[in-house]
This record gives structure tokens, C-alpha cells and sequence, in this order.
């Protein structure tokens, strides 16, 4: 959780051509599959543009725009000039109406990491496994106590770990809950408060 929001955030972090791209885009699929809506932040350590050169809005931020919005009826996009890099407070700040953000790159910011680490890319972690919330990997031999390992195609199996953790206030999601104990009305998650408005 980031302070002031309550919402989780979740790093995907791993070295280069790792998998962690491919991990995100499972992940946020087996997640926006349940009806939870899933924000993304790809962190990227040099500068970019998103935008196209000639088009109007690349030629008014090129003009001195310090914001450039483009919408259409079914998208925004903005481009802010930042003189810091943003922090994922910041970055919720634009986000405010998602349950879960999930971050790709974030090796030192949040607190909640999952590696991703192929065996063909590298043996070693590049996070210490007391930092990890949890790991993907083809590697039986890497060694991390008690954190819970997943294969790199088990993607719904780490949606379970998220959704349980975050998501139901770590509790299982009503439907999965035993009749007996379903008496008991737990908390509504961002899902269910949304969904009853």
C-alpha cells in the first residue's frame, strides 16, 4: 500500500529480458479477468516519447507545453514535463479509481516486490529474498526460505497470492468462501464497493 491512497502497489522487477513484461501482461489480464480494475506504470530509466513527431499534440509540447493532453471518446493520454522523477504517490495521484496498481522496473521503490528470473538469463536475484513478496522462475534452485515460487506460466496462481492478499482483505473472495463461514460479512473490497454503486 503507498500512504494516503490505499492502494496496493505491486513491482515486477527482474533483470533485462527476464520476463517481466510478459509477466505483467498476464498478470494484469487474470486480474482485470476477476473485474478488478488494474493500473500499470513501466518504469523507464532514460527519456521517452510517446508521442508522435509532426502530430498536433507532439508539435504543442514541442511549442512549450508543460501538459499535453490527447483525448478521444474512449482514451486519454497526457504528457506532463516533470522536473523530478515522479514517485508512485505521485503517479497514483493519476490513478485514484483503480484497485491494484502494478509497477514494471520498480527494483527500489514499493515495498512489494515479485521477481521474475529465467534460468537462461541468470542465476542469481538481483532482490535479497527477505525484499521478495514473491518469485517466478523456471530455477528450482534458487534458494528464497519461505516465499512463495511460481512457474513462469503461473501467472493465475499468482493472481490468487495478489487478489487473497490485497484485494479481499486477505481474505478469499466471496465466492470461494465455505458456506458456514459466508455468514460472516467481511469488508468489501474496491471491487465490491464499486460494483454496489
Amino acid at each position: 500500500m503507498t500512504a494516503g491512497t490505499g492502494i496496493p502497489v505491486v513491482s515486477v522487477v527482474g533483470k533485462s529480458d527476464s520476463g517481466k513484461t510478459t509477466l505483467m501482461e498476464r498478470l494484469i489480464r487474470a486480474l482485470a479477468d476477476r473485474g478488478y480494475r488494474v493500473g500499470s506504470v513501466k518504469h523507464h530509466v532514460h527519456d521517452f516519447d510517446i508521442d508522435i513527431p509532426g502530430k498536433d499534440s507532439w508539435r504543442h509540447a514541442k511549442a512549450g507545453a508543460a501538459v499535453t493532453l490527447v483525448s478521444s471518446p474512449s482514451k486519454l493520454g497526457m504528457v506532463r514535463q516533470m522536473d523530478h522523477e515522479a514517485t508512485l504517490d505521485e503517479l497514483l495521484a493519476y490513478a485514484a479509481d483503480i484497485d491494484i496498481l502494478l509497477t514494471e522496473g520498480y527494483r527500489r521503490a514499493g515495498n512489494v516486490r515479485i521477481e521474475v528470473s529465467r534460468r537462461a538469463r541468470s542465476t542469481e536475484l538481483v532482490c535479497e529474498a527477505a525484499e521478495l513478496f514473491a518469485l517466478v522462475t523456471d530455477n528450482a534452485d534458487l534458494e528464497v526460505g519461505g516465499v512463495p515460487v511460481f512457474g513462469l506460466d503461473d501467472a493465475e496462481g499468482l493472481a490468487d497470492l495478489v487478489e487473497r492478499t490485497f484485494l479481499t482483505g486477505g481474505r478469499p473472495s466471496p465466492a470461494a468462501e465455505p458456506v458456514a463461514i459466508a455468514s460472516r460479512p467481511a469488508p468489501p473490497s474496491r471491487k465490491e464497493a464499486r460494483d454496489g454503486d
